[in-house]
């Protein structure tokens, strides 16, 4: 079973959601992205988004975790069936990353994942390379986040 075949073009998919605290905002962007408007409360009400938000790079690992929990319970339901669930990765790299809105602490993004197309590989037979349109929204229904991504698939 492909996947072009579970989730086929032009099928928006929604992975799952993530609340973002105050807590994992700052602690990821110790780690990874420390500018002061993501890792301290006070000093981030003076930047342009007169608040703490997390990093982008917080919000495309958001979309990370919910694909990959996705995934995983998406593969455990075909296996019930009695299918065998296509393997996924590495991804070739993306396109177009977009940090459309701020992600603050308390906002939740809704995940989603959309197939753009899929082609097989001349040089690896049995394997394709499918495009995807990847996106996160706000509770509010506001677009935070947005990227082409690209990922091998394997029979």
């Amino acid at each position: 079973m492909r996947l072009i075949e579970l989730s086929p073009p032009g099928e928006k998919v929604v992975t799952g959601t993530m609340l973002f605290t105050t807590d994992d905002i700052i602690r990821f962007a110790k780690q990874f992205d420390p500018q002061p408007f993501h890792v301290d409360v006070e000093v981030a009400r003076h930047y342009v988004f007169g608040a703490l938000c997390a990093s982008g790079w917080h919000t495309c690992a958001g979309w990370m975790k919910t694909f990959l929990a996705y995934w995983a319970q998406e593969s455990g339901r075909l296996i019930a069936e009695g299918q065998q669930p296509p393997k996924l990765g590495p991804s070739p790299g993306f396109q177009k990353l977009q940090w459309l809105r701020p992600v603050y602490a308390g906002d939740s993004i809704t995940y989603s994942v959309t197939m753009v197309d899929s082609r097989p590989l001349a040089t690896r037979p049995g394997t394709f390379i499918n495009r995807t349109l990847n996106e996160g929204v706000n509770q509010d229904g506001q677009l935070v986040m947005r990227y082409e991504g690209s990922v091998l698939e394997f029979e």
